[in-house]
């Protein structure tokens, strides 16, 4: 159940149209993309041969299973394996989108970068791959960084600025120095040297940049324990035996936590922008991933092609725009004055 202030919280958010359409909307993008292998993919969801049903989708087959040659997983949209499956009285059910996110469409009649049509809704990029999967699939990623970033960042600036905190004195001190020291370091400048000595991925990139965006957390969390720990009820709490620890989770750690819940929203476009930036730079991704930085640099190096551009714009202005408006709504929900 929840608390009195948390329903009063609950309810201030709620009241916040915005905020509140804002927050279904972002989940929306976010289940349709984590279930982007069901809208978006060059295999079918369901096949039926010989009475039996397959999900090519799910499992990987081979062109002999279905009367073929070939001991290769076939090309599930060509005629020739039509005529295999429906042969033997078959079907197949494709996704909406029949392209998946490195699916070139070989049946163009047009220069790539091609236009939108009814084939590719959104039209296609310069190798010819619909343009609608690989925002699908980006998205995916850019947010699945997005919150595994942001997850770590809370774990570690949470536990630093909950030391620095609550202890204060020499630890306080040397922890603030060490913060100046670590914030200072040229991120980029790092992440291009080390790029020339390993090929960059989705968990280096998780990594390398999880070791600053913690930063930001830190000291919103040291002012709340530099507070909490000299008020009455955390001293009665020590006078009773409860140890540090017990202290700092029970009696201190959720006021902290309501103070950085508020800013989890624009880490996330954080987090977003940063990896769309480092593919556009060519330090994110390794070459070919799906991803909405690739898709910028597409709209850059084909002008001629203003689908391209257009796109990444307002798959990145729709999502950012999203959660601004869920962190300002949680900022007016959990704001101390109202």
């Amino acid at each position: 159940m929840l608390s009195p202030i948390a329903r009063r919280r609950l309810h201030r958010f709620r009241h916040n149209r915005l905020g509140w359409v804002s927050l279904w909307l972002f989940g929306a993008i976010l289940l349709l993309s984590l279930g982007a292998e069901l809208v978006a993919n060059d295999k079918p969801l369901l096949l039926s041969y010989q009475g039996e049903l397959y999900s090519p989708a799910l499992k990987r087959y081979t062109e002999q299973q279905f009367g073929g040659e070939l001991p290769f997983q076939p090309d599930y949209r060509s005629t020739y394996v039509r005529r295999l499956i429906e042969a033997q009285g078959g079907w197949m059910l494709f996704a909406p989108i029949p392209f998946s996110a490195d699916t070139p469409n070989y049946d163009l009649q047009v220069p790539t970068p091609s236009a939108p049509s009814t084939v590719n809704w959104l039209g296609t990029d310069d190798q010819g791959r619909d343009v609608l999967a690989r925002v699908l699939y980006g998205t995916r990623v850019s947010l699945l960084f997005a919150f595994a970033l942001t997850l770590l960042s809370v774990l570690i600036g949470v536990s630093a600025g909950a030391l620095q905190g609550y202890h204060g004195g020499w630890v306080d001190l040397l922890g603030q120095r060490l913060l100046e020291v670590w914030s200072g370091m040229p991120v980029l400048y790092l992440l291009i040297i080390l790029s020339g000595f390993v090929e960059p991925d989705f968990w280096w990139l998780l990594g390398i940049l999880a070791l600053f965006s913690w930063l930001t957390l830190v000291d919103v969390v040291r002012a709340e324990f530099l507070r909490g720990r000299n008020l009455e009820y955390v001293k009665a709490a020590r006078a009773l035996g409860l140890s540090d620890i017990q202290v700092m989770l029970r009696h201190i750690l959720p006021n902290a936590l309501n103070a950085t819940l508020t800013y989890i929203p624009f880490m996330l476009t954080g987090a977003i922008t940063t990896l769309t930036a480092l593919d556009f730079l060519g330090f994110g991704m390794p070459a070919g991933s799906a991803s909405l930085g690739e898709l910028v640099t597409q709209g850059k190096q084909h002008l001629e092609a203003p689908w391209l551009g257009f796109t990444a714009f307002f798959a990145l202005a729709t999502i950012l725009s999203l959660l601004v408006f869920v962190g300002d709504a949680l900022r007016e929900a959990f704001d101390p004055r109202r």
